[in-house]
């Protein structure tokens, strides 16, 4: 039983790595960095117009944070041309939302949905930790893997909407004018990544759990005897 106590004792430990790690993902501003050189600047430096933004803020330059978009809204934001190819801000100005916005939409909604089902997955695990339920310890460890193939697929999402973002800048204002633009990914997007795969070392701890409650059940097995 040792063992048992110890497999979900570093679960729920996982778990709440999960949330603190996805949590941080999310409120912070740091999922995608864009760096644009200044004319005549060789230090190699990113210049004014360089940006870094999250899943609700933009940050251009030194200027402060400007809100994206409410994904629930139809009005819309006073943000600045740069961005605003990017984004849907309303049927008043496109009758349909393009596939970069609708990709947006869908992380603005998928990520705090997994903060939520965590949560609720570190409940379960408790209450079938202390009923020591086989069925119940599945099933919450199944239920960690799904929500970890949750979290993956929101930053895939992102990641893809990110592409595509780039590329429609690249589009419209052409090749020329981005050549100088370098994209990448801040450490929301490493945290993110961090959160998915602790959650799933929660749900396969879990699941060892189930499996050594299971056999320490069958007729015959050794007992551990506390001295």
């Amino acid at each position: 039983m040792a063992r048992l106590g110890t497999l979900v004792l570093v679960a729920a430990l996982g778990a709440l790595l999960s949330f603190a790690l996805l949590a941080a993902a999310v409120g912070s501003d740091y999922w995608y960095l864009l760096e644009v050189a200044a004319a005549g600047n060789r230090t190699g430096l990113p210049g004014p117009l360089s940006s870094h933004s999250g899943l609700w803020h933009i940050c251009e330059g030194q200027n402060s944070c400007i809100p994206l978009i409410d994904p629930f809204a139809s009005e819309s934001l006073d943000v600045s041309t740069s961005v605003q190819h990017l984004l849907w801000l309303g049927p008043h100005l496109h009758p349909e939302p393009p596939l970069p916005a609708a990709l947006h939409r869908a992380v603005m909604v998928v990520l705090p949905l997994s903060l939520v089902l965590i949560v609720i997955g570190w409940m379960c695990g408790l209450l079938s930790s202390l009923a020591q339920s086989v069925p119940l310890l599945l099933f919450t460890g199944c239920y960690f893997l799904l929500g970890g193939a949750l979290t993956l697929a929101g930053v895939s999402i992102y990641v893809r909407y990110s592409d595509l973002a780039f590329a429609e800048t690249a589009r419209q204002y052409g090749a020329r004018h981005v050549q100088d633009v370098h994209v990448s990914f801040g450490w929301s997007v490493a945290l993110a990544w961090g959160s998915c795969a602790s959650e799933v070392l929660s749900g396969t701890l879990l699941l060892a759990a189930a499996r050594a409650l299971s056999l320490s059940r069958r007729p015959g097995a050794p007992h551990s005897v506390v001295i």
